[in-house]
This record gives C-alpha cells, sequence and structure tokens, in this order.
C-alpha cells in the first residue's frame, strides 16, 4: 500500500513526488514514456522558475535571457510595441532537460518512479485506490492511499475518476529553427483568434516559433504562414493541448489533481510550469494520505494562492480580441519600461509598475 501513487512526472508531478516523499511519504509513480518526451511546452519561464529546483539547474539548462517583448498587431515586419526591464524578466530553457532533473530530484528525496508505465484505469475505494497499468512487463495493479493525477490535459486520472474538466482548451503548435539567435525580446503576435503567437530566441539552441488557437481552427496551417512570413522553415515540430479554466473541484473521495490535469494554468499565456508547482507544494503540505477530509484542505489552499492571478489573466486575455484600433492605442500608452512580473497580473497595479509609468513621463 503507496501513500501516494502519482500518474505523470512532469513538473507538477515530479514536484509533488519529490516533496511528499521528503516528508516522509512513500510514492510511487508512474510516466507513459520516457521522462519529457515527447516536448509538448515552450521553455519561456519565469526568473522564480529556480526557486524550486534543485541548486545547480540554472547552470545547466539556462539557454537565454530575456529582457522583454514586442507585441505587433500584424506580420514580422510590423509596428513593435516593446516592453521591457532593465533586468531579465524571464529566461528561455532547455525544457525537456527541466522535466528530467526535476524527475532526479524526486527520486533522490525516495520516490519509486517508474518510466514506459501507461495507466489503463483507476479505481477508488473507501479506504484506498487502484491504479491499473501496463509496463515492460505486463499490465499490473497498484494499490494507494491516495491517487494523483498530474498527467496533463488529458488526464486518465480524470477521465477514470469522472472529475470535471477545464473550461477550455487550446491547441498549440511549436516548431524550432536551429540557427542560433541570442536576442533578448520575445515577439508576440496578436493575430490569431483569442490567442497569440509568438518567436522566442534561444541562444544556441536556435528559435522557437509558436501559436495556439481554439478549437475549429487550422492550427497548422495559420503555424505555416507565420513561420513563412519571417523566413523560415523549421526543422522540428510538436503541438499539444493548453487547458485554460480550472473546474468546479480537483479532488475526488482519494484523489486530487495537479498542473494541466487541473488546468492551474495562466489564461494570458497558457503557461502552467510554476502554477502547477505550487499547487504541488500546497497538496503537499496539506494532503495527509490517510484523511481524505484534507483535500477539501488542499483545494482551499491553492485557490486562495492563484485564484486572483487567474481570474486576473482572464481578464488579460480578453485584451487579444479587442478592436484593433483599441488595441494600439492601448499599446501605445502602455509600452515602455514596465515593473510587471510575467506570471502574476496583479502585479500590474503594483507600487514597482505605478513606478515604472511615473519614471516614463520625467
Amino acid at each position: 500500500m503507496w501513500d501516494f501513487v502519482v500518474v505523470g512526472a512532469g513538473p507538477a508531478g515530479a514536484r509533488f513526488a519529490r516533496r511528499a516523499a521528503e516528508r516522509g511519504h512513500d510514492v510511487l509513480v508512474f510516466e507513459q514514456g520516457a521522462v519529457g518526451e515527447p516536448l509538448a511546452c515552450s521553455g519561456h519561464v519565469s526568473t522564480d522558475l529556480w526557486e524550486f529546483t534543485p541548486a545547480g539547474t540554472r547552470e545547466e539548462l539556462l539557454q537565454n535571457e530575456i529582457v522583454g517583448a514586442r507585441f505587433h498587431l500584424g506580420g514580422a515586419d510590423s509596428t513593435a510595441y516593446p516592453f521591457y526591464k532593465d533586468e531579465p524578466v524571464s529566461n528561455v530553457i532547455d525544457r525537456v532537460g527541466l522535466d528530467r532533473r526535476l524527475a532526479e530530484a524526486a527520486r533522490e528525496a525516495g520516490a519509486d518512479l517508474r518510466e514506459d508505465h501507461t495507466v489503463l484505469d483507476v479505481t477508488e475505494a473507501r479506504d484506498r485506490v487502484a491504479v491499473e497499468v501496463r509496463g515492460p512487463d505486463g499490465v499490473e495493479t497498484h494499490d494507494g492511499r491516495m491517487v494523483v493525477g498530474a498527467d496533463g490535459p488529458q488526464s486518465r486520472v480524470r477521465q477514470a475518476l469522472e472529475l470535471p474538466g477545464p473550461t477550455e482548451t487550446l491547441h498549440g503548435v511549436l516548431g524550432f529553427d536551429a540557427d542560433p539567435d541570442h536576442a533578448d525580446f520575445v515577439d508576440v503576435h496578436l493575430t490569431v483568434p483569442g490567442f497569440f503567437a509568438w518567436r522566442i530566441p534561444r541562444g544556441e539552441a536556435g528559435v522557437e516559433y509558436g501559436l495556439a488557437m481554439g478549437p475549429g481552427n487550422d492550427v497548422r496551417e495559420r503555424f505555416e504562414a507565420f513561420t513563412a512570413d519571417y523566413g523560415v522553415e523549421v526543422d522540428r515540430r510538436c503541438s499539444g493541448l493548453i487547458p485554460i479554466g480550472p473546474p468546479s473541484r480537483v479532488t475526488g473521495r482519494r484523489s486530487l489533481l495537479l498542473g494541466d490535469a487541473a488546468a492551474q494554468t495562466k489564461p494570458f499565456t497558457g503557461g502552467g510550469i510554476r502554477y502547477g508547482m505550487i499547487a504541488a507544494d500546497h497538496a503537499a503540505r496539506t494532503v495527509d494520505p490517510s484523511d481524505p477530509g484534507t483535500l477539501g484542505d488542499y483545494e482551499r489552499a491553492w485557490r486562495a494562492d492563484l485564484r486572483r492571478e487567474i481570474r486576473l489573466g482572464g481578464l488579460v486575455r480578453r485584451a487579444y480580441d479587442l478592436p484593433r484600433p483599441i488595441q494600439r492605442a492601448g499599446l501605445w500608452a502602455l509600452s515602455g519600461e514596465i515593473g510587471v512580473h510575467m506570471d502574476r497580473p496583479s502585479t500590474v497595479f503594483s507600487w514597482d509598475q505605478l513606478r515604472a509609468l511615473i519614471g516614463r513621463s520625467q
């Protein structure tokens, strides 16, 4: 009988496994394939990501430092509206390497992490959960006191236990150009219905191009047009789903969801690495595997921490579909030096942002 059976060894699942193991719990983790593969997420992250990683991870994974973003209402040669700081606001990293380093940290803490194990079914009983998996040696069933679904936007745990899903799901596409680019600005194009397209310089690792759209749109056709406008042919591509809007509950009788499985993402960018690991820390701290009543503590804790940022992020995203004249006027008025944190929309109302606005007028 394991204390926790964790499904998914991405950032949220690996972070939870590490923290729970450090608290003395017996933790079993299943990953469908190899940790970090296939890549389905951008490597553009906030600088405080490193607070969640072991010492030395930044030096190992950092590819580029970003000081700002140029917003466009048209294509590659359109007018750019820069937003920036005088110091790095974000980092570009080896995304696959991040997953592997976090999984390694979970193993070092005592978690039993098994790759190439596909979860087939999950059932909840009064005093346990049963997780059926197919691994290299065939089909196995493992019992635990709790199951943690950290298995992405199409979570098998969520589906098996009939937990509610996200409000919305977008389809994202990434592609990579191998030519080195050490520029320190990302480019954001508000040319995609309901979301945006992006270009991220990754230093010696090249350039990342991407976009995301809602269902019913031809994402690949849009992506082809976007990269053609920049005059590049990408040599690697990947795609994935982006859940937006957490459901009303992310816990069951003896289960909880984390990360993309719980739609713990930023509505205005789709990123969720940091939010998912924040929620993982709350879960490891609040949930007692022998007491299902503590699942409510997890629900309250992560929502109290992230609810405001997610709601404000939803408001920011609405600006992507404002009429062009309003977007143009807003970008012109607000562009320049900023004091905003990329993961915290609430910092739009911070003293740092106010000082940045005042500084422009002096």
